[in-house]
């Protein structure tokens, strides 16, 4: 008989997640704090991160907040080696630091799309890279990459090409390392989110109708609505799913 709450059980394991100040990535700390991990908050916005930390330990868990560019490796390295230190291990690693900027590619500088491709995805490369390098030894570890549905398709009307294609290798990429990984017991995979409430597109809230006419539920989603699937694959519960990608879009891709 399979014990249900043991396949999702998270006390003591501890966690580390990048962009983890504000929006998805708050919603996300908490909930993992609530399900018993330690939580290492890395975000460039280090009060941010603070309040998510204390937030964190009013729950009861033990908290790090750092401050980290995820685009200049010396941060990461720091940041992850900090964690190590003060946890002893890392169990889980969630990158969701990402920005996006809504340009017209023909408009685009080249200083503009290398600081998206460089957050978005050398910012997810090393993360990912300072993680296998703690999980490696202890021969298990969960990575979970955030990624969107931009990464599936040209979203419209949003001028967002290099955004997508910084998406797009965050795919492709959690599937190579998954395959990489695999035989040391560390388990990679993507979570690919729809339009949701965040600080980054509150700034478009007055493209929200063309959004929503196009989401099958007719709504944006919440960043709570991602939890649940964080939480699994972060657990046991997914021991047999890697290189895989979760969507989270309220019907939008099926569509």
């Amino acid at each position: 008989m399979v014990n249900t709450s043991e396949l999702f059980n998270l006390e003591g394991h501890k966690a580390l997640i990048t962009g983890g100040g504000k929006g998805l990535g708050k919603a996300v700390a908490l909930a993992l704090a609530d399900v018993g991990c330690d939580i290492s908050i890395v975000d460039i916005d280090l009060p941010a991160a603070q309040q998510t930390a204390h937030e964190i330990s009013q729950i009861g868990r033990k908290a790090l907040a750092l401050k980290a560019d995820v685009t200049i490796k010396e941060e990461v390295e720091k940041a992850f080696a900090t964690t190590a230190k003060e946890f002893g291990t890392l169990d889980i690693c969630i990158n969701n630091a990402a920005i996006c900027i809504n340009e017209p590619a023909e408009n685009t500088s080249e200083e503009v799309y290398d600081r998206v491709m460089d957050t978005n995805l050398k910012g997810v490369f090393l993360c990912c890279q300072q993680a296998s390098k703690i999980m490696i030894p202890q021969r298990s570890g969960s990575i979970i990459n955030i990624s969107s549905i931009s990464s599936r398709l040209s979203t419209y009307p949003e001028k967002h090409s290099f955004y997508n294609a910084s998406k797009a290798g965050v795919v492709l990429l959690t599937k190579c390392l998954a395959v990489e990984w695999a035989g040391y017991g560390i388990r990679v995979n993507t979570l690919s989110p729809g339009y949701t409430w965040t600080d980054m597109i509150s700034m478009m809230a007055h493209l929200f109708p063309q959004w929503q006419s196009r989401i099958p539920m007719g709504r944006v989603g919440d960043p709570r609505e991602f939890v649940g699937a964080i939480i699994y694959l972060a657990s046991e519960a997914s021991s047999y799913t890697t290189g895989s990608e979760i969507i989270v879009d309220g019907g939008y891709t099926a569509r």
